[in-house]
């Protein structure tokens, strides 16, 4: 049996659109077909929208980032012909100008990350965001659980506004809907993949969440997390097995690494833990300096000196470094220079898991894309479309994660407005 398609009404006859989720992508998405004339409600379960989008504005408020647009989407992955698409739609560029036009400047870092100035904080863009939503007649409900769906269009809300004793279901009919419920890490910000059954009713294919953009575990000794604790190491490369390096600083942890490094990485570390293989993250120490170079330094040091010493006046690298080349290799205080070398271009710590769900970031996973058509609306059920991380897509830190977000909701609007 076929699927009708969706046909949206005529905007002069006011579109009326549910949103169901209050982050990035439904916000977006609420902006864009509210400016189009769409009558726009949106539903969101937590007392506040955009409680994952302040909490990601914590580490550093990345909005997006400057790379070219071709470069850009090869960080989708698997993704990456459809996120260019996407990104055509809605490109940093847009997001740059949304944002100054809701009165937020911003600014390119010289990773190419985009920021915005000192003087905006994450509360400050949502407030003028929601400010704008009310200019445009969206009407926000907080506290409004999404229970699944009824009939051809219908959807089942709790309204747990008023408290417990309060709580009433109630039912809309929109003539399109937007399901933007995100992930499944961060839970107590409202991303807790609840949804998922509610979908797999309806026979939508879902591969299994897994945690992305989170810190790797290594079994260290006792002796090594007394020892060294939580520290930074500073323009390290690193890679998993034999793969690309990544450049950056990583964090030593109780549990193992973390750092953007580290997050990059989560794909790869993914699949090799899983096909019960190696799981090898390689530090170098030193990326900056060719082999002959380290060689020709390591070459240097003096009967007498100690190690650490040696390190630290000849390498620059001071505590806990020499303890995390012999958490590595216990006997690194003898090893002959061109062994030592090896070893500081390429420290081997074995990886024996990832960080759980709920502290991951972001997660992999999600709706599949073959259970949607090129507009991002769900074969199953004409009408209702899907933005942000319920879709399967991943993405590092860098701007990457929001941009995706921001992309998703601006183009699902494009396919109800038609």
């Amino acid at each position: 049996m076929s699927i009708p398609s969706f046909i949206p009404h005529s905007l002069s006859g006011a579109t009326s659109v549910a949103i169901i989720g209050g982050g990035p992508a439904g916000l977006m998405a609420a902006q864009r077909l509210a400016e189009a004339g769409c009558r726009v409600r949106l539903f969101e379960a937590q007392a506040t929208v955009g409680r994952k989008f302040l909490v990601a504005g914590h580490g550093g408020f990345n909005l997006s980032n400057a790379e070219e647009t071709t470069r850009f989407a090869a960080h989708y992955g698997a993704q990456e012909k459809r996120f260019r698409e996407l990104l055509a739609h809605f490109s940093a560029t847009d997001m740059r100008a949304w944002a100054q036009d809701l009165g937020i400047e911003t600014f390119a870092g010289t990773s190419g990350r985009i920021f915005p100035v000192v003087a905006h904080k994450p509360a400050d863009l949502l407030r003028a965001w929601l400010g704008r939503l009310r200019e445009l007649g969206v009407e926000i409900n907080t506290r409004h659980r999404w229970l699944g769906f009824m009939g051809p269009k219908g959807l089942r809300l709790r309204d747990e506004s008023a408290g417990p004793a309060a709580n009433q279901e109630l039912v809309i009919e929109p003539d399109a809907t937007v399901l933007a419920l995100g992930g499944a890490s961060w839970a107590k910000t409202g991303s807790d993949g609840a949804w998922v059954p509610l979908l797999q009713d309806l026979g939508v294919p879902i591969t299994p969440f897994a945690p992305a953009n989170c810190g790797a575990e290594v079994a260290w000794s006792d002796f090594f997390k007394a020892k060294a604790g939580r520290a930074p190491l500073k323009n390290i490369a690193l890679r998993v097995n034999d793969g690309l390096a990544v450049r950056g600083e990583i964090m030593l942890t109780d549990y193992g690494l973390e750092g953007t490094p580290v997050y990059a990485l989560t794909p790869q570390l993914r699949v090799a833990l899983a096909n019960s293989g190696p799981a090898v993250l390689y530090v170098n120490l030193k990326p900056d300096l060719t082999a002959a170079a380290l060689l020709s330094k390591l070459r240097q040091r003096r009967t007498g000196t100690s190690f650490p010493d040696f390190l630290r006046k000849a390498l620059h690298l001071g505590p806990p470094i020499p303890t995390l080349l012999r958490e590595a290799q216990a006997d690194v205080a003898t090893l002959p220079p061109e062994a030592l070398a090896a070893l500081l271009m390429a420290v081997p710590l074995s990886a024996t898991g990832l960080r759980p769900l709920d502290e991951a970031i972001s997660t992999a996973g999600g709706i599949a894309f073959r259970a949607l058509d090129e507009h991002l609306m769900l074969r199953q059920r004409p009408g209702t479309f899907v933005a942000g991380e319920m879709l399967d897509w991943e993405a590092p830190t860098g701007g990457y994660l929001l941009q995706g977000c921001f992309s998703t909701g601006a183009w699902v609007a494009k396919g109800i407005i038609g």
